[in-house]
């Protein structure tokens, strides 16, 4: 397996993006949930990352990377999906929230991983570039996608989140076409 830098490029920047487009919509989605919750999410965060950190040496290789990269992806459409066919309760919003929790366990070996597989300084700055490009693009579109809404007459914050995921939805089926293309069979 060897890593397509182009389109790895392009999914670093999509990924930013969606980040950056759901970074408002949290505190929406998170609402029914009590303080405790994020306490306890925390700590399984912490075990989680800790479980993944002690196994690093069977996990840094490409194939990995790939099959983590795809899960997390397809785990972030699951949360999506969630939102758009249930929409606002308690048990939707944990569902989100520990899918969140389970994409952060595996960011710090994504991280690892991706600094061993681009070896270059130059494609590490490149990469990291995409990634804020996409996050302050995602950020402005949320911004501009909200006031647009609003313009329009859409002012309940919970029918905002809602088409802001259909927006969403789009974006992450692009994600996991881009996460497809970067990772190439030999």
């Amino acid at each position: 397996m060897r890593l397509a830098l182009r389109p790895y490029l392009w999914y670093k920047l999509l990924n930013s993006l969606f980040f950056g487009v759901t970074v408002g919509s949290v505190f929406v989605l998170y609402t029914p949930l009590e303080p405790s919750v994020f306490s306890l999410g925390g700590i399984a965060l912490a075990i989680g990352l800790l479980v993944v950190a002690k196994f690093y040496e069977k996990m840094m290789n490409l194939l990995v990377f790939y099959r983590v990269s795809l899960l997390v992806e397809v785990v972030t459409l699951g949360s999506v999906l969630a939102f758009l066919a249930f929409k606002m309760s308690y048990l939707n919003a944990l569902f989100i929230y520990l899918s969140y929790q389970t994409i952060f366990v595996f960011g710090g070996y994504l991280i690892r991983i991706e600094t061993l597989a681009l070896k270059r300084t130059s494609l590490l700055s490149l990469a990291d570039v995409m990634k804020q490009k996409g996050y302050l693009i995602g950020m402005i579109v949320a911004y501009l996608f909200y006031k647009a809404l609003e313009w329009c007459g859409t002012t309940q914050k919970i029918e905002q989140v809602y088409a802001l995921h259909v927006l969403l939805l789009v974006l992450q089926i692009a994600i996991i076409v881009s996460v497809l293309k970067s990772f190439r069979q030999r």
